[in-house]
């Protein structure tokens, strides 16, 4: 069973949560991407909460801009500083400190940081193909291939791309997902869903590409060419699991080379034959994997 809930913030946002399990037990929270919402969780918030997959309270919320969470207008308020108060603010709440955080897409881009700047609120970090910002930066800058693979970033950031994703029944939307093939998991009833978001919030999850600099320089944009990260702002020291779908059509495989000069616990498990969307794609492997990381 998924409970609904709005929770304000101290700091005056408001997230839109999903959840299961009781109040008290060990928390996992899930941390969706681009152009998911919450709901993509589901299935893992009611796996995870049975008393024989460990009975923790889960927790999926909307992150800002998305569903009926807050959506600011000011773009600059979609800056990872930001986001990482949302979520720092959930888990105290939720009770700190989180058993784990799972994150997929730019959900990982968040949890990423969070584990590096405040790794006293979770215990472990799972990270489902999103790029780590050490390797993801590498790549931007020195890779083709991984250029070409991000060149769509550059589009979700005009001024038009609402107007444009819009078109013929999000045609351009419904292609992101069928990069890699037919996807046979999106059914109608799942269409649906997802046009139910994009109708109501479209905009707050583009307003993410727009307020980051991550993404593959162009002509008058030097973008992640001129980013310098320090070491420390780099390392996790979590245990941590990168579950990573190979057949990724915008986030190669590359990306995980060298994840061990980051992360020394590091569990890294490559799956073939799968794509970005492998949550929806095999939900029972990521469980799988998952629950095996977090009882281990």
């Amino acid at each position: 069973m998924i409970d609904r809930f709005l929770q304000d913030l101290p700091h005056g946002i408001t997230l839109s949560c999903r959840a299961s399990g009781q109040r008290g037990a060990p928390v996992l929270m899930f941390l969706h991407g681009f152009p998911e919402a919450a709901f993509v969780w589901d299935e893992m918030l009611e796996h995870f909460a049975r008393p024989e997959n460990g009975g923790y309270r889960c927790v999926a919320p909307n992150l800002r801009g998305y569903e009926n969470s807050s959506r600011p207008d000011d773009v600059k308020q979609y800056r990872v500083k930001y986001l990482l108060q949302d979520i720092a603010a959930l888990i105290a709440i939720e009770g700190a400190p989180l058993h784990c955080l799972v994150a997929h897409d730019w959900g990982g881009a968040i949890a990423w940081n969070l584990a590096n700047q405040m790794p006293q609120l979770a215990s472990r970090l799972a990270i489902i193909n999103s790029p780590h910002p050490g390797t993801f930066l590498r790549d931007l800058k020195s890779s083709p291939a991984q250029q070409a693979a991000s060149a769509y970033m550059s589009f979700l950031v005009r001024p038009d791309a609402e107007l444009l994703l819009r078109e013929n029944d999000y045609r351009r939307l419904w292609e992101f997902f069928r990069q890699w093939g037919d996807a046979p998991w999106l059914t109608p009833s799942l269409e649906q869903r997802y046009r139910e978001v994009w109708d109501a919030s479209l905009t707050g999850g583009l307003n993410y590409y727009r307020a980051s600099p991550v993404r593959p320089a162009r002509a008058g944009d030097p973008a992640a060419q001129a980013i310098e990260l320090p070491r420390e702002m780099l390392t996790i020291g979590l245990p941590t699991l990168v579950l990573w779908a190979m057949e990724d059509a915008a986030l190669l495989p590359g990306l995980v080379h060298g994840l061990e000069a980051y992360i020394p616990q590091l569990t890294l498990e490559k799956i073939p034959g799968a794509s970005h969307w492998i949550v929806h794609e095999q939900p029972a492997l990521v469980a799988q994997r998952l629950g095996h990381f977090l009882s281990a």
